[in-house]
């Protein structure tokens, strides 16, 4: 049987030991991994890759990650799964998810496995 290329994932938080911790544990699941700090940075992978799949953290200085999806999903006409990855209020958090059009939305406390379960489902493995 063929290998499968690896499913890309673009990720976007403002604390680099967040963006390093979720990166490590995505690569781990098999997943390529491209992380971003901040806009800029997001611009930069987005010029380079084809992701399958984005999380985005949504308390960011410059930008909510809800916004950066409306973005992602409106402007740029991505039509790949958008997963808000963040520590606000769960009520809240499924609102902005529902309203910015992603596909999942897991708080940071369910953790790194929380999330990693949702990137799992959304692509069937990697």
């Amino acid at each position: 049987m063929g290998m499968r290329s690896k499913q890309t994932i673009v990720l976007m938080d403002d604390s680099e030991m967040t963006l390093e911790a979720t990166r490590s544990t995505l690569e781990a699941r098999g997943f390529d991994v491209h992380a971003a700090a901040n806009l800029q940075q997001l611009e930069r992978k987005l010029a380079g890759v084809r992701p399958d799949l984005f999380v985005l953290d949504v308390q960011m200085p410059e930008m909510f990650g809800d916004d950066v999806a409306q973005v992602l999903r409106e402007v740029r006409k991505f039509n790949v799964p958008i997963v808000l990855f963040s520590d606000i209020d769960d009520e809240a958090l499924q609102q902005r998810g529902r309203d910015a059009g992603a596909q999942a939305c897991v708080s940071k406390r369910a953790g790194l496995s929380g999330l990693v379960a949702r990137v799992e489902a959304l692509l069937g493995g990697p």
